[in-house]
């Protein structure tokens, strides 16, 4: 029992030398560039890529581009087995042949059968089975030439070619592999260039409204650490992407490459400038949270003429209150906030200067070691 009374007095001793001792962290105004960023992160990719595939099946015969492959539009990839194609045409030529014979015997046919009915040797209804056969005829012979495009079609699809100039970024074939045509298989992946890339990075919705096209960004990658690089907005998709009830839209980002270094698939670590001010004055983000325990003195808000700053569609002035410590006591100073870096706000207030100390926190008691506790982990004299 002695030891509890002995522990609360001491509980009020330090409350009282604390309230008298109480001392706060500071951080003085400043006045310079501040920029809204919005983050996030997206994968590189080529501008175009093209994957390239077979119409027909059959054994890879020759393998003519790999990994890395530099490729001109209709240049040869590979070759199929085409021997049995080959002779799918040669017999459609001949079904060609055959059929042309036959419309010309018809029409030998039908012409003597026009002239023994002018001499009234053949019957009307002879006449006209003449003409009934060579239409037959004229029928299976523009059937036998179009089985023989097709043959022909298919002879040149075991040739496959590049669709565009490009570098080859993957192929998955192999030299005498069988290749089925349907569905049709992706034989090589090909990118126009790799000197232009752009970036689908996914902006979450609450963010989405201040981006749009035209937008300076910069990205990391973590092959290159230390190294920004940049690009623009280059489209905001309308397509909402929903995982796990987050809700994002893709924003693809323009970046030239020409040097190479940024290769497809990796992973960017993307900062889009919404919004910049090069002469506003900012405090730190701790300070317009920072609430003193007792009353402080309050200025009254009056914004002084002409220095509000030009209002644009990432700008959102919201009233708020920072602290300064002026002849050892804090006092209150409404201000309007603006746009922030994550760090540092934008603020306006006719009270405030730059190097003015703004109170961000309080100081521990010297010798304190940090924020007293006591039993149950309350705070001490109640201080937070």
């Amino acid at each position: 029992m002695a030891v509890g009374l002995v522990a609360v007095g001491s509980s009020w001793g330090l409350r009282s030398h604390r309230a008298e001792t109480t001392r706060y962290r500071t951080a003085a105004a400043e006045r310079g560039p501040i920029e809204a960023i919005v983050s996030a992160t997206g994968t590189l990719q080529p501008v175009e890529q093209v994957e390239v595939g077979s119409q027909v099946s059959g054994t890879v015969q020759k393998l003519l581009a790999g990994y890395n492959s530099r490729v001109a539009a209709g240049q040869v990839l590979c070759q199929l087995d085409p021997s049995s194609f080959g002779a799918r045409t040669v017999q459609a030529e001949a079904a060609v042949a055959s059929a042309e014979a036959a419309v010309h015997d018809a029409d030998r046919t039908l012409r003597r059968a026009h002239d023994l009915r002018d001499q009234n040797s053949i019957s009307e209804l002879e006449l006209e089975a003449a003409e009934v056969a060579k239409q037959q005829r004229s029928a299976d012979l523009q059937s036998a030439r179009a089985q023989l495009q097709v043959a022909r079609v298919d002879l040149e699809h075991t040739t496959i070619r590049s669709p565009i100039d490009g570098v080859v970024m993957s192929r998955t074939i192999d030299l005498g592999q069988i290749v089925a045509g349907l569905p049709a298989p992706k034989l090589f992946v090909i990118a126009r260039s790799l000197a232009q890339m752009q970036v689908e990075a996914r902006i979450d919705e609450a963010d989405i409204g201040r981006i749009h096209p035209g937008l300076p960004v910069t990205f990391t990658v973590d092959a290159y650490p230390g190294t920004s690089f940049h690009g623009q907005v280059q489209q905001v998709r309308l397509e909402p992407i929903t995982e796990r009830g987050v809700v994002t839209y893709t924003t693809v980002i323009a970046t030239q490459n020409p040097d190479q270094k940024l290769r497809p698939g990796m992973t960017a670590n993307v900062s889009v400038m919404v919004a910049r001010r090069e002469n506003a004055l900012k405090v730190p983000n701790a300070a317009l949270g920072f609430r003193p325990a007792a009353p402080a003195d309050t200025n009254r808000l009056v914004v002084a003429p002409g220095t509000a700053p030009a209002p644009d569609d990432s700008s959102s002035l919201v009233t708020g209150t920072v602290y300064v410590l002026r002849g050892g006591n804090p006092v209150a100073v409404p201000v309007l906030s603006g746009i922030t870096d994550g760090a540092m706000t934008e603020v306006l207030a006719r009270d405030l200067e730059p190097d003015d100390p703004v109170i961000i926190g309080y100081e521990p008691p010297p010798g304190s070691g940090g924020p007293l506790r006591g039993p149950g982990g309350r705070g001490v004299g109640g201080r937070p």
